[in-house]
């Protein structure tokens, strides 16, 4: 497993725990009302546990097969994004501006980032030259 399935593993497992901490002990809907109005924070937990488990589960697959892992990790914080971001524009939530930034920044942003990220960025070492050829 390299430096991208790390990765992979890390935020698969912290997705899978935040959406199990849902089902757990459910926190009060503050700016997510656009989610409770379709069904409980309860159900919008299984968003988390299942793209974590699929991001976690490609940690494991060569580089280049790992992409749905990183497919996988986007919609939990982009639909909590989506929901914060209604509840600052409805009026009903004015700090879901500053967790919005917090999801689209630290999540969104740093996938979006990891995903592209090659396995080995090391540099290539210079070839020495060869005898009697110039360089």
């Amino acid at each position: 497993m390299g430096r991208r399935g790390i990765f992979l593993l890390i935020i698969g497992t912290g997705k899978s725990c935040w959406g199990l901490s849902f089902l757990v002990d459910p926190p009060d809907d503050h700016g997510l009302q656009l989610l409770t109005r379709v069904c409980d924070l309860r159900h919008w937990a299984w968003l988390w546990i299942v793209c974590g488990i699929i991001t976690a589960a490609s940690a494991f697959l060569r580089v280049g097969r790992d992409r749905l892992g990183f497919v996988a990790a986007l919609p939990p914080p982009l639909v909590w994004a989506t929901a914060y971001t209604s509840a600052v524009i409805g009026g009903d939530y004015s700090r879901g501006a500053y967790v919005a930034i917090w999801y689209l920044t630290s999540h969104v942003g740093v996938i979006m980032w990891a995903a592209t990220v090659p396995e080995h960025s090391v540099p290539h070492t210079p070839r020495p030259a060869r005898k009697g050829k110039a360089p």
